[in-house]
């Protein structure tokens, strides 16, 4: 059960956190939810084993083209990347109640997912320079 209703995730749609996530590193088990149309660049990522924690989070390409995520080799390591294609990168979005202008984007720390293992990664960003609070053109 989510806020999005009931949904059904299949044990191939299960993206494994092996580190968590920055201040949810107890939360492993994580599914990719649609919110709206498939043209929406905002998803669901759903925590299997609590079903009341679900953060959204977007294509941050879709705001900011030329959005740069640096990935060490050790986190590499860990994503089992072997090639720049298997990488999907997701931010985490904020949208504050009652004020959906307001809404912003942490471009500090991005989720990495490999999407053939199914494994993610949150990579921050410090040196980049990059917002914890980047507000897009229009949502």
């Amino acid at each position: 059960m989510t806020r999005l209703g009931e949904r059904e995730v299949s044990s191939d749609g299960i993206i494994y956190f092996p580190r968590g996530l920055v201040g949810l590193e107890d939360k492993r088990e994580f599914a990719l939810l649609s919110v709206k149309d498939d043209d929406s660049p905002f998803l669901l990522l759903q925590c299997v084993t609590d079903p009341g924690l679900g953060l959204l989070v977007a294509d941050p390409y879709a705001f900011i083209e030329s959005y740069d995520v640096k990935i060490e080799n050790a986190d590499r390591k860990v994503l089992k990347v072997e090639n720049i294609r298997q990488v999907a990168v997701l931010v985490t979005v904020t949208i504050p109640r009652d004020k959906p202008e307001d809404t912003t984007l942490n471009l500090q720390g991005p989720i990495v997912i490999n999407t053939e293992a199914r494994i993610g990664l949150q990579i921050p960003q410090t040196e980049a320079g990059y917002p914890t609070h980047f507000h897009p053109i229009a949502v």
